[in-house]
């Protein structure tokens, strides 16, 4: 590494961008990637669309079981 860079040339912002998205990158453990795996292969799904959808019935019970207190 050097001492020291000259950034006198650099352009601030120049690879900024305010609409960026950016994923959250999710760990499964090994026991869990496993059993998604499976279900992905068996309904012909990628393994995202397999998370994605179990969250989100899990959301939907948890939404419906907290509106019923």
């Amino acid at each position: 590494m050097k001492e020291e860079y000259d950034f006198s040339k650099g352009e601030r912002g120049k690879f900024y961008n305010s609409n960026a998205k950016f994923n959250i990158p999710v760990y499964l453990e090994p026991d869990i990637a496993e059993y998604i795996k499976k279900i992905a292969l068996k309904e012909n799904m990628d393994i995202d669309e397999v998370v994605n959808d179990r969250l989100r019935k899990n959301i939907g019970l948890t939404q419906s079981a907290n509106q019923k207190f």
